[in-house]
Protein backbone atom coordinates (compact mmCIF):
# COMPACT_ATOMS: atom_id res chain seq x y z
CA UNK A 1 0.00 0.00 0.00
CA UNK A 2 1.09 3.55 -0.72
CA UNK A 3 2.69 5.03 2.42
CA UNK A 4 1.09 8.40 1.77
CA UNK A 5 -2.36 6.79 1.60
CA UNK A 6 -1.81 5.02 4.93
CA UNK A 7 -0.60 8.24 6.53
CA UNK A 8 -3.61 10.14 5.20
CA UNK A 9 -5.98 7.58 6.74
CA UNK A 10 -4.13 7.71 10.05
CA UNK A 11 -4.19 11.53 10.15
CA UNK A 12 -7.89 11.68 9.30
CA UNK A 13 -8.68 9.01 11.86
CA UNK A 14 -6.74 10.72 14.63
CA UNK A 15 -8.32 14.08 13.78
CA UNK A 16 -11.75 12.46 13.93
CA UNK A 17 -10.98 10.90 17.31
CA UNK A 18 -9.98 14.31 18.70
CA UNK A 19 -13.15 15.81 17.19
CA UNK A 20 -15.33 13.20 18.90
CA UNK A 21 -13.66 13.94 22.23
CA UNK A 22 -14.20 17.65 21.58
CA UNK A 23 -17.92 17.12 21.03
CA UNK A 24 -18.02 15.13 24.28
CA UNK A 25 -16.46 18.14 26.00
CA UNK A 26 -18.95 20.51 24.38
CA UNK A 27 -21.77 18.16 25.35
CA UNK A 28 -20.55 18.31 28.94
CA UNK A 29 -20.56 22.10 28.79
CA UNK A 30 -24.11 21.99 27.45
CA UNK A 31 -25.25 19.87 30.36
CA UNK A 32 -23.30 21.80 32.99
CA UNK A 33 -24.75 25.11 31.80
CA UNK A 34 -28.28 23.77 31.44
CA UNK A 35 -28.25 24.61 27.74
CA UNK A 36 -29.66 21.28 26.60
CA UNK A 37 -32.94 22.89 25.57
CA UNK A 38 -31.26 26.05 24.27
CA UNK A 39 -32.68 24.96 20.93
CA UNK A 40 -36.08 23.44 21.75
CA UNK A 41 -36.57 21.94 18.27
CA UNK A 42 -34.42 19.87 15.88
CA UNK A 43 -32.82 20.08 13.33
CA UNK A 44 -33.72 23.79 13.27
CA UNK A 45 -33.35 26.09 16.26
CA UNK A 46 -36.52 28.05 16.99
CA UNK A 47 -37.57 27.10 13.48
CA UNK A 48 -34.49 28.76 11.97
CA UNK A 49 -31.35 27.35 10.38
CA UNK A 50 -29.33 30.03 12.19
CA UNK A 51 -30.68 30.67 15.70
CA UNK A 52 -31.77 34.13 16.90
CA UNK A 53 -29.47 36.40 18.85
CA UNK A 54 -32.18 38.26 20.74
CA UNK A 55 -35.71 37.71 22.00
CA UNK A 56 -36.94 40.40 19.57
CA UNK A 57 -36.35 37.95 16.71
CA UNK A 58 -38.83 35.47 18.17
CA UNK A 59 -42.61 35.59 17.86
CA UNK A 60 -44.41 37.06 20.86
CA UNK A 61 -46.01 33.72 21.66
CA UNK A 62 -42.79 31.69 21.51
CA UNK A 63 -43.41 30.49 25.09
CA UNK A 64 -46.51 28.73 23.82
CA UNK A 65 -44.90 27.43 20.61
CA UNK A 66 -41.93 26.00 22.48
CA UNK A 67 -43.67 25.41 25.79
CA UNK A 68 -41.56 22.45 26.91
CA UNK A 69 -38.22 24.15 26.60
CA UNK A 70 -39.33 27.63 27.64
CA UNK A 71 -42.42 27.29 29.76
CA UNK A 72 -40.75 28.91 32.73
CA UNK A 73 -37.59 30.35 31.22
CA UNK A 74 -36.98 33.42 29.09
CA UNK A 75 -34.91 33.19 25.93
CA UNK A 76 -31.20 32.89 26.77
CA UNK A 77 -28.88 33.66 23.88
CA UNK A 78 -25.87 32.00 25.53
CA UNK A 79 -27.69 28.72 26.09
CA UNK A 80 -29.14 28.79 22.58
CA UNK A 81 -25.81 29.33 20.87
CA UNK A 82 -24.03 26.84 23.14
CA UNK A 83 -26.44 24.14 22.03
CA UNK A 84 -26.26 25.29 18.42
CA UNK A 85 -22.45 25.08 18.40
CA UNK A 86 -22.76 21.62 19.92
CA UNK A 87 -24.87 20.61 16.93
CA UNK A 88 -22.45 22.18 14.44
CA UNK A 89 -19.60 20.22 16.00
CA UNK A 90 -21.62 17.03 15.57
CA UNK A 91 -22.18 17.82 11.89
CA UNK A 92 -18.45 18.47 11.44
CA UNK A 93 -17.71 15.04 12.89
CA UNK A 94 -20.09 13.55 10.34
CA UNK A 95 -17.99 15.00 7.53
CA UNK A 96 -14.75 13.82 9.13
CA UNK A 97 -16.14 10.31 9.55
CA UNK A 98 -17.12 10.26 5.88
CA UNK A 99 -13.62 11.35 4.84
CA UNK A 100 -12.13 8.66 7.09
CA UNK A 101 -14.40 6.06 5.49
CA UNK A 102 -13.49 7.26 2.00
CA UNK A 103 -9.80 7.07 2.84
CA UNK A 104 -10.17 3.56 4.28
CA UNK A 105 -11.12 2.18 0.85
CA UNK A 106 -7.40 1.71 0.23
CA UNK A 107 -7.42 -1.13 2.79
CA UNK A 108 -9.97 -3.22 0.88
CA UNK A 109 -7.10 -5.03 -0.82
CA UNK A 110 -4.86 -5.46 2.22
CA UNK A 111 -7.09 -5.50 5.33
CA UNK A 112 -10.83 -5.32 4.70
CA UNK A 113 -11.53 -5.10 8.43
CA UNK A 114 -10.18 -1.53 8.51
CA UNK A 115 -12.72 -0.49 5.86
CA UNK A 116 -15.62 -2.27 7.56
CA UNK A 117 -14.70 -0.80 10.93
CA UNK A 118 -14.74 2.66 9.33
CA UNK A 119 -18.08 1.88 7.69
CA UNK A 120 -19.53 0.77 11.02
CA UNK A 121 -18.36 4.00 12.64
CA UNK A 122 -19.95 6.01 9.81
CA UNK A 123 -23.29 4.25 10.29
CA UNK A 124 -23.12 4.62 14.07
CA UNK A 125 -22.46 8.35 13.76
CA UNK A 126 -25.63 8.61 11.68
CA UNK A 127 -27.49 6.72 14.40
CA UNK A 128 -25.88 9.01 16.99
CA UNK A 129 -27.30 12.02 15.14
CA UNK A 130 -30.77 10.46 15.21
CA UNK A 131 -30.33 9.65 18.91
CA UNK A 132 -29.40 13.28 19.54
CA UNK A 133 -32.67 14.33 17.95
CA UNK A 134 -34.51 11.87 20.21
CA UNK A 135 -32.75 13.40 23.24
CA UNK A 136 -34.24 16.78 22.33
CA UNK A 137 -37.68 15.30 21.60
CA UNK A 138 -37.61 13.41 24.90
CA UNK A 139 -36.96 16.76 26.64
CA UNK A 140 -33.56 15.56 27.92
CA UNK A 141 -34.78 12.24 29.33
CA UNK A 142 -31.85 11.06 31.51
CA UNK A 143 -31.52 7.54 30.07
CA UNK A 144 -31.48 8.95 26.54
CA UNK A 145 -28.66 11.32 27.49
CA UNK A 146 -26.71 8.42 29.01
CA UNK A 147 -27.18 6.26 25.91
CA UNK A 148 -26.07 9.17 23.73
CA UNK A 149 -22.83 9.54 25.72
CA UNK A 150 -22.04 5.81 25.92
CA UNK A 151 -22.51 5.44 22.17
CA UNK A 152 -19.96 8.21 21.66
CA UNK A 153 -17.51 6.22 23.80
CA UNK A 154 -18.14 3.09 21.70
CA UNK A 155 -17.62 5.04 18.47
CA UNK A 156 -14.26 6.28 19.73
CA UNK A 157 -13.22 2.73 20.66
CA UNK A 158 -14.00 1.51 17.14
CA UNK A 159 -12.06 4.39 15.64
CA UNK A 160 -9.07 3.67 17.85
CA UNK A 161 -9.17 0.01 16.81
CA UNK A 162 -9.41 0.90 13.12
CA UNK A 163 -6.44 3.28 13.31
CA UNK A 164 -4.39 0.85 15.40
CA UNK A 165 -5.14 -2.01 13.02
CA UNK A 166 -4.00 0.09 10.08
CA UNK A 167 -0.69 0.64 11.90
CA UNK A 168 -0.27 -2.89 13.24
CA UNK A 169 3.24 -3.29 11.82
CA UNK A 170 4.50 -0.50 14.06
CA UNK A 171 2.58 -1.80 17.09
CA UNK A 172 3.92 -5.32 16.62
CA UNK A 173 7.44 -3.97 17.08
CA UNK A 174 6.70 -2.97 20.69
CA UNK A 175 8.73 -5.03 23.15
CA UNK A 176 6.52 -6.49 25.89
CA UNK A 177 8.68 -9.49 26.71
CA UNK A 178 9.34 -8.35 30.28
CA UNK A 179 5.75 -7.51 31.22
CA UNK A 180 4.25 -9.80 33.89
CA UNK A 181 1.91 -12.53 32.70
CA UNK A 182 -1.09 -11.08 34.52
CA UNK A 183 -0.72 -7.63 32.96
CA UNK A 184 -3.30 -8.13 30.20
CA UNK A 185 -5.81 -9.56 32.68
CA UNK A 186 -5.41 -6.63 35.06
CA UNK A 187 -5.69 -4.21 32.14
CA UNK A 188 -8.95 -5.86 31.07
CA UNK A 189 -10.27 -5.56 34.62
CA UNK A 190 -9.22 -1.90 34.69
CA UNK A 191 -11.19 -1.21 31.51
CA UNK A 192 -14.24 -2.90 33.02
CA UNK A 193 -13.86 -0.81 36.16
CA UNK A 194 -13.70 2.35 34.06
CA UNK A 195 -16.93 1.41 32.27
CA UNK A 196 -18.63 0.75 35.63
CA UNK A 197 -17.36 4.10 36.90
CA UNK A 198 -18.65 5.88 33.78
CA UNK A 199 -22.05 4.19 34.22
CA UNK A 200 -22.21 5.32 37.84
CA UNK A 201 -21.04 8.76 36.80
CA UNK A 202 -23.91 9.11 34.35
CA UNK A 203 -26.34 8.27 37.14
CA UNK A 204 -24.72 10.91 39.34
CA UNK A 205 -24.87 13.34 36.41
CA UNK A 206 -28.59 12.67 35.96
CA UNK A 207 -29.20 13.29 39.66
CA UNK A 208 -27.16 16.52 39.50
CA UNK A 209 -29.24 17.66 36.51
CA UNK A 210 -32.42 17.28 38.58
CA UNK A 211 -30.85 19.04 41.56
CA UNK A 212 -29.57 21.84 39.32
CA UNK A 213 -33.02 22.30 37.84
CA UNK A 214 -34.56 22.51 41.30
CA UNK A 215 -32.04 25.22 42.21
CA UNK A 216 -32.46 26.92 38.82
CA UNK A 217 -28.71 26.41 38.22
CA UNK A 218 -27.72 28.72 41.08
CA UNK A 219 -26.60 28.16 44.70
CA UNK A 220 -24.21 25.42 43.58
CA UNK A 221 -22.63 25.18 47.02
CA UNK A 222 -25.88 23.64 48.32
CA UNK A 223 -26.28 20.98 45.65
CA UNK A 224 -24.05 18.53 47.51
CA UNK A 225 -26.60 18.27 50.33
CA UNK A 226 -28.97 16.49 47.94
CA UNK A 227 -26.51 14.07 46.32
CA UNK A 228 -27.74 10.43 46.13
CA UNK A 229 -25.87 7.49 47.66
CA UNK A 230 -24.50 6.52 44.22
CA UNK A 231 -22.35 9.67 44.37
CA UNK A 232 -20.46 8.38 47.41
CA UNK A 233 -20.03 4.93 45.85
CA UNK A 234 -18.75 6.62 42.69
CA UNK A 235 -16.33 8.72 44.72
CA UNK A 236 -14.94 5.76 46.68
CA UNK A 237 -14.62 3.58 43.58
CA UNK A 238 -12.23 6.12 42.09
CA UNK A 239 -9.59 5.05 44.63
CA UNK A 240 -9.74 1.46 43.34
CA UNK A 241 -9.37 2.72 39.78
CA UNK A 242 -6.40 4.88 40.76
CA UNK A 243 -4.48 2.05 42.44
CA UNK A 244 -5.28 -0.48 39.70
CA UNK A 245 -3.97 1.84 37.01
CA UNK A 246 -0.98 2.79 39.16
CA UNK A 247 -0.04 -0.89 39.20
CA UNK A 248 -0.32 -1.05 35.41
CA UNK A 249 1.79 2.08 34.95
CA UNK A 250 4.41 0.85 37.44
CA UNK A 251 4.75 -2.51 35.68
CA UNK A 252 5.19 -0.76 32.35
CA UNK A 253 7.81 1.54 33.89
CA UNK A 254 9.69 -1.48 35.28
CA UNK A 255 9.45 -3.61 32.16
CA UNK A 256 10.04 -1.48 29.05
CA UNK A 257 12.76 0.75 27.68
CA UNK A 258 12.46 4.51 28.10
CA UNK A 259 11.68 5.06 24.42
CA UNK A 260 8.90 2.47 24.39
CA UNK A 261 5.50 3.74 23.27
CA UNK A 262 3.82 1.96 26.18
CA UNK A 263 5.73 4.07 28.69
CA UNK A 264 4.52 7.31 27.11
CA UNK A 265 0.98 5.97 27.07
CA UNK A 266 1.26 5.02 30.75
CA UNK A 267 2.34 8.57 31.66
CA UNK A 268 -0.62 10.01 29.75
CA UNK A 269 -3.03 7.54 31.37
CA UNK A 270 -1.94 8.51 34.88
CA UNK A 271 -2.15 12.20 34.01
CA UNK A 272 -5.73 11.71 32.83
CA UNK A 273 -6.71 9.79 35.96
CA UNK A 274 -5.19 12.38 38.29
CA UNK A 275 -6.93 15.19 36.38
CA UNK A 276 -10.26 13.34 36.58
CA UNK A 277 -9.87 12.83 40.33
CA UNK A 278 -8.94 16.48 40.91
CA UNK A 279 -11.97 17.59 38.88
CA UNK A 280 -14.14 15.22 40.92
CA UNK A 281 -12.74 16.55 44.19
CA UNK A 282 -13.47 20.11 43.09
CA UNK A 283 -17.06 19.13 42.30
CA UNK A 284 -17.39 17.60 45.75
CA UNK A 285 -15.59 20.22 47.80
CA UNK A 286 -15.66 23.49 45.86
CA UNK A 287 -19.37 23.92 45.28
CA UNK A 288 -19.75 22.23 41.87
CA UNK A 289 -17.78 24.72 39.73
CA UNK A 290 -19.25 24.58 36.19
CA UNK A 291 -15.86 24.21 34.49
CA UNK A 292 -15.08 21.02 36.43
CA UNK A 293 -18.12 19.08 35.22
CA UNK A 294 -17.27 18.85 31.49
CA UNK A 295 -13.57 18.27 32.32
CA UNK A 296 -14.49 15.37 34.62
CA UNK A 297 -16.68 13.83 31.91
CA UNK A 298 -14.03 14.26 29.21
CA UNK A 299 -11.30 12.70 31.37
CA UNK A 300 -13.45 9.62 32.00
CA UNK A 301 -13.86 9.08 28.26
CA UNK A 302 -10.16 9.72 27.57
CA UNK A 303 -9.14 7.25 30.29
CA UNK A 304 -11.11 4.43 28.68
CA UNK A 305 -9.79 5.34 25.24
CA UNK A 306 -6.18 5.27 26.50
CA UNK A 307 -6.68 1.96 28.30
CA UNK A 308 -8.21 0.47 25.16
CA UNK A 309 -5.32 1.67 23.01
CA UNK A 310 -2.79 0.15 25.43
CA UNK A 311 -4.78 -3.10 25.25
CA UNK A 312 -4.60 -3.07 21.45
CA UNK A 313 -0.86 -2.40 21.57
CA UNK A 314 -0.32 -5.35 23.93
CA UNK A 315 -2.44 -7.59 21.73
CA UNK A 316 -0.56 -6.82 18.53
CA UNK A 317 2.85 -6.98 20.22
CA UNK A 318 2.06 -10.39 21.72
CA UNK A 319 0.83 -11.67 18.37
CA UNK A 320 4.07 -10.62 16.70
CA UNK A 321 6.17 -12.43 19.28
CA UNK A 322 4.29 -15.68 18.56
CA UNK A 323 3.25 -16.21 22.14
CA UNK A 324 0.01 -15.95 24.06
CA UNK A 325 -0.52 -12.59 25.82
CA UNK A 326 -0.98 -14.64 28.97
CA UNK A 327 2.43 -16.30 28.61
CA UNK A 328 4.52 -13.17 28.81
CA UNK A 329 7.28 -13.56 31.40
CA UNK A 330 6.04 -14.29 34.91
CA UNK A 331 7.70 -12.28 37.65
Amino acid sequence: MNIETAQRFRRLGILTIFAVYFVILVGGIVRASGAGMGCPDWPTCFGQLIPPTSEAELPENYHEIYAVGYANTDFNVIKTWTEYLNRLTGVTIGFLIFLTLWSSRAYLKTDKAVFYLSLTVFLLVGFQGWLGAMVVKSHLFPLMITAHMLLALFIVALLIYAIARSQNDALQAIDISRLPSQFKTVLTVAMGMTLIQVAMGTQVREAVDLIANEHQYIDREYWRDSFPIIFYVHRSFSAMILFTNLWLAWKIYQSVDKDNLLLRLAYVLMGLIITAILAGVSLDRLGMPPVAQPIHLLMANLIFGMQFFIYICIRYAAKHQHQSPLKIRTE
